[in-house]
């Protein structure tokens, strides 16, 4: 996905904002806490493990192969809870699937909700629904697959951060604002439901008090929090410094942070596509966590699946979500 920081949509953001501020709503409610679904390995919640993911797959595989030494490192990714992205023309199949597997397992899923209109405006991840009442359809669906069930949702990663961008200027900005606050609405209308809207990363974000208002228009104060550096390669402490005050500005919110891949860090210098495409040099993050020591950090997630490309990048890289398998073993290698 096309998660990479730009000043252009930050200051863009900013301007908009300036002129579309709307009512104050009260602030965001504290969450729940994180691991009250039940606890293993003093991770807080117990998260489920996909074992039908692309790194499962990949070391049964190796393990076949008699590649014990790779089917090790692969085993890093799939030993590891990590989200789900779901954006299947109907998603309440897979999500109900999911869900009944998790708990039955005793687990809580991770999933990503990742259909909306004019999806990464039309990037490497492109897609999504057709018009906004297909995807109002949609996530209504996505919300019978939850039913009863735990799952912690990501919702719509970049949406936020592109709503001005050339996709989603003038009105569809409008319209997209009101797209995830009905989403969020609907989402937590489930009991066992948590829902964090994405809210870009500490490379896309140059003001934070700019997102205040639009966050609070796509539904944050209904949400259990926002989540943040999904699918990017900013360090723990880099991001809280961010998310830190985007939180303050919001109330306090809480939220969590995709360590999937920041374990080295974000690459220093580099420019375009190399920022945040496959970049070389990055490490498996934090294992995720609910027990992050962090005010207001609910959770350490894996929300990027590790090991699946980022995109093409101009570079011969496997298409976004398609197993990279050389890119996989060096996340494993350089893990700390």
């Amino acid at each position: 996905m096309n998660s990479y920081g730009r000043a252009a949509a930050a200051l863009a953001l900013a301007m908009a904002t300036a002129c579309t501020a709307g009512p104050e709503p009260s602030a965001v409610r504290p969450s729940s806490s994180a691991g009250s679904t039940g606890t293993t390995g003093g991770t807080g919640t117990n998260f489920y493990v996909d074992d039908e993911g692309a790194a499962a797959r990949e070391v049964r595989r190796l393990r076949e192969e008699g590649k014990t030494q790779e089917a090790e490192l692969v085993g890093r990714i799939a030993e590891r809870p990590t989200a789900v992205w779901i954006g299947d023309a109907d998603p309440a199949p897979r999500v109900e699937a999911l869900t009944q597997k998790a708990a039955k397992a005793g687990r809580v899923p991770i999933l990503v909700a990742y259909h909306i209109p004019d999806r990464d405006c039309g990037q490497f991840s492109a897609g999504g629904a057709a018009n906004p009442d297909e995807y109002r359809a949609w996530i209504r669906r996505f919300a019978e697959g939850l039913a009863d069930r735990p799952a912690w949702v990501i919702l719509e990663p970049d949406a936020l951060a592109h709503i001005l961008d050339n996709c989603t200027q003038g009105g569809k900005a409008d319209e997209r604002l009101d797209l995830l606050k009905d989403a969020v609405e609907t989402l937590k209308r489930q009991p066992r439901t948590r829902v964090y809207l994405d809210a870009g990363n500490a490379g896309w974000i140059r003001d934070p008090g700019a997102w205040v208002d639009p966050m609070r228009r796509a539904g944050v104060t209904t949400a259990d929090g926002f989540a943040f550096n999904v699918s990017n390669f900013f360090t723990v402490e880099e991001s809280v410094a961010v998310a830190g005050r985007l939180s303050e500005a919001l109330g306090g919110a809480p939220y969590v942070i995709d360590t999937s891949r920041n374990g080295n860090g974000s690459p220093k210098g580099a420019q375009g596509d190399d920022a945040w495409c496959n970049p070389a040099g990055r490490a498996l993050g934090t294992a995720p966590t609910t027990q992050t020591g962090r005010e207001r950090v609910d959770a350490f997630l894996w929300v990027k699946r590790p090991g699946e490309s980022d995109g093409e990048c101009h570079r011969g890289e496997p298409a976004p979500g398609t197993w990279y398998h050389e890119y996989a073993l060096d996340l494993a290698r350089n893990a700390k």
